[in-house]
């Protein structure tokens, strides 16, 4: 059952973000989203003496294999385009041994080299720039390291320019933030500003939606504006629940005269990969007949081919490498009594919702053991001028329980990887203690559910032997939650569990002590429940609430005080 509803959302999200300047702009709509350097013949400088790391490991398209250097400045990677291109990006996916200053050079020859960018400052990550350049061969050359050891690179993609003459890179998103026309769009309580651009927006957690008013007939229609003639070759569609059961996919040279190049009559919804053939600067889905009594609305309409004149999409997080790396963690071993690390979590203070009963302190209830482990405290204790559901131990509708909820939100936030916690949760009628994660965007604005929930571990006192793990989306939500309970036939208070979540671009796999429960498929919930929203940031919560629509409340058999005690929260990449 779903807890994030207890954020705030007007609470301001801290960014620290490391900014890459490109020596000389491109304009976005002249750059190929296509990764030209995909296996091409690749050389470096070196390889890391004895390692498997060589450098066609960087150009393989795979984010768990990497290229290695020796330990010495400068080193260099260079791709081999097979003729010459017109350049204008590049995305790097550093290892952590990154490199602190590099160039990115241009050759006819791959001898004589001229410099399309460089900086001095870079702080590793997945970093993405853009720059202008001609040549055969495309080099990262290095000059300074981060570490001791050389400099590595999960993946180098080079894009190139979609305009004079050039060959194209293949297959690409045409569609991407180019201008979007509907037959209405939904602007109201039920769906705000659901216009068409919001299907363009490479965004799963938007949607368009025809007009509630004068949208709900048969035909609608929603088609963008490629910004040059384009030949398309696929379409996908993720509807939301108001689909199409029958309509065409066409393509226009003006936007008047359309030419139909595929037909579905019988429409299933969810989504829908359509292997298309047509030419045009417009495409459009024109929609003929609804699935039920409501309009259409499409989470995602995007549009494959070549030429248009695209815009690159935000780059995909790499997944996590092979073998996982700890980036992160709490281990918890400061002296009894010391409140949570400043640097790593901030407190949530006040009450909650899901009828929960407690009032969340500041860091009042959140406090080291001495003994390796953060306390978590439910308390039975007035929080005078608060305001709560009725307590139906006291009858009062003054807050009568503290706790405690910590975040990393604003401190660090991840996408992808193997995160973990190792608990002793609370027990004891009506207390839900948990540990998940929510998408960051839920502070820029993005609501519940559409930010995405993972819940690592809930844990109701009603249930001693069952734990749960579950995912919510923007229609998998509350009891509709994508999840797995697990009954081990002891109760989980009476002792330490690992609760575990790996995560990449394919699913998420939930274990509890190294028993996996649930392994979701992203392509499977595509195609059967609604769009994946967690291919993007999302940080870490722990709170122990009391109460709540499904733990239900305590009664008066409750024990108090009750302690969740975390021993550790690690994240690996």
């Amino acid at each position: 059952m779903t807890r994030s509803s207890l954020i705030r959302a007007g609470a301001a999200l801290a960014l620290l973000t490391a900014l890459v300047v490109p020596t000389t702009a491109v304009r976005a709509a002249e750059c190929g989203t296509g990764n030209a350097a995909l296996n091409a013949p690749v050389t470096a400088s070196s390889v890391e003496t004895g390692s498997p790391f060589t450098a066609a490991s960087a150009v393989d398209g795979n984010a768990g294999t990497r290229w290695s250097s020796a330990f010495s400045d400068p080193q260099w990677l260079r791709v081999d385009l097979g003729a010459s291109r017109e350049v204008c990006g590049a995305t790097l996916q550093w290892e952590a041994a990154y490199a602190t200053a590099y160039q990115i050079q241009v050759s006819a020859d791959g001898s004589t080299w001229t410099t399309a960018y460089q900086t001095t400052t870079s702080t590793g990550g997945t970093q993405n720039v853009t720059f202008t350049g001609t040549g055969r061969y495309v080099r990262v050359y290095t000059t300074a390291r981060a570490t001791q050891y050389g400099v590595s690179l999960w993946e180098f993609a080079v894009r190139t320019g979609t305009g004079g003459g050039n060959p194209q890179p293949g297959e690409q998103l045409l569609s991407y933030n180019k201008p979007a026309f509907a037959s209405s769009f939904q602007d109201d309580g039920a769906c705000p500003g659901c216009t068409p651009a919001k299907a363009l927006d490479f965004n799963p957690a938007t949607r368009w939606a025809t007009s509630a008013t004068t949208g709900w007939v048969d035909p609608g229609w929603i088609y963008v504006d490629l910004g040059a003639t384009a030949q398309v070759s696929k379409v996908v569609l993720q509807w939301d629940p108001a689909f199409a059961t029958g309509f065409q996919i066409q393509t226009s040279a003006d936007a008047a005269n359309w030419t139909t190049i595929h037909t579905v009559t019988n429409g299933t919804g969810f989504k829908q990969t359509l292997a298309v053939s047509g030419t045009g600067r417009y495409v459009r889905v024109n929609l003929t007949k609804r699935s039920g009594q409501y309009g259409y609305s499409l989470w995602e309409f995007q549009v494959y081919g070549t030429g248009g004149s695209p815009t690159a999409p935000p780059p995909q997080a790499p997944d996590p490498g092979n073998p996982l790396r700890l980036v992160w963690s709490d281990e918890f071993n400061a002296a009894s009594g010391t409140r949570p690390d400043a640097t790593k979590w901030r407190p949530e203070v006040g009450t909650g919702q899901n009828a929960e009963l407690q009032y969340y302190t500041d860091n009042r209830n959140a406090f080291t053991d001495g003994a390796g482990n953060m306390v978590l405290e439910a308390r039975r204790e007035v929080t005078p001028g608060s305001a709560c559901p009725v307590d139906p131990v006291s009858g009062s509708g003054t807050c009568q329980y503290t706790s405690a909820r910590i975040i990393t939100e604003g401190k660090a936030s991840w996408t992808y990887g193997r995160v973990e916690a190792r608990i002793k949760v609370s027990g004891t009628k009506g207390l839900w203690p948990a540990f998940w994660m929510l998408g960051t965007d839920i502070f820029k604005g993005t609501p519940w559910p559409a930010s995405g929930e993972i819940d690592i571990m809930e844990h109701l006192g009603r249930e001693p032997n069952t734990a749960y793990q579950t995912i919510h989306g923007p229609a998998y939500f509350g009891g509709g939650g994508i999840g797995q309970a697990r009954d081990t036939g002891q109760d989980f208070a009476n002792a330490f569990h690992v609760f575990r979540l790996d995560w990449n671009s394919r699913g998420i796999t939930f274990s509890i002590d190294d028993v996996t429960v649930l392994s979701i498929d992203k392509a499977t919930v595509e195609a059967t429940r609604g769009p994946w929203v967690f291919d993007k940031p999302f940080f870490i919560l722990l709170n122990n609430a009391v109460g709540g629509d499904w733990p239900g409340p305590p009664d008066a058999t409750t024990v108090f005080p009750q302690r969740m005690l975390v021993d550790y929260v690690r994240v690996y990449q």
